[in-house]
């Protein structure tokens, strides 16, 4: 590919770290209408397009690059993340399950797979996918919580209590949220 043909990329490469997405928006269009098979390009509209809350679009743009590259995680995650955020839990959940059979350690992948079943009441499957997220990230406060919310939903005192008790040792104010917010007793 010529240096004409990356330019367009380029640009909105560089409109994306100045923040004016827009102006990355036009780019990346300008790319893939030079290079169509361009899964960079499209998940770089994508990114664009939901960095100014354009999300029908950004689904658009994240689905173009899924199918030009269906082996990528990091698209089919910020495909899933988006319709999570649209609140189409039930497709979020699908993109994220591709990612993680694609890339099983991508840890906010097992995050979002997990806060999307919580909504939809799904606490087991919640539960299943935070605790991969937690192994994945031990010292993340928001996945432990979370998956202690899991627990306590599920009526599994014990296993609430030693969320807890880790969250306690590296975040004692996620820990005591945890603690009130699940109506866990002292001790």
């Amino acid at each position: 590919m010529s240096f004409e043909q990356w330019a367009p990329f380029l640009r909105a490469r560089f409109f994306m770290m100045i923040k004016r997405h827009d102006l990355a928006a036009q780019g990346f269009r300008e790319s893939l209408a030079a290079n169509p098979a361009s899964g960079r390009a499209a998940s770089g509209l994508g990114y664009a397009y939901a960095l100014q809350g354009q999300d029908q679009l950004a689904i658009q743009a994240f689905e173009a690059a899924a199918a030009i590259e269906p082996d990528n995680a990091a698209v089919h995650f910020d495909l899933g993340f988006v319709l999570d955020r649209q609140g189409q839990k039930e497709r979020a959940i699908a993109a994220f399950e591709k990612a993680v059979a694609i890339q099983p350690a991508l840890d906010r992948a097992w995050y979002g797979m997990g806060l999307a079943h919580a909504v939809l009441g799904r606490h087991d499957k919640a539960a299943m996918a935070l605790e991969r997220a937690a192994e994945l990230q031990p010292m993340n406060p928001y996945a432990w919580y979370n998956l202690g919310m899991a627990y306590a939903t599920l009526g599994d005192r014990q296993k609430l209590k030693e969320a807890h008790a880790h969250l306690d040792r590296f975040d004692p104010k996620m820990a005591l949220k945890l603690a009130r917010d699940a109506l866990l007793e002292p001790g």
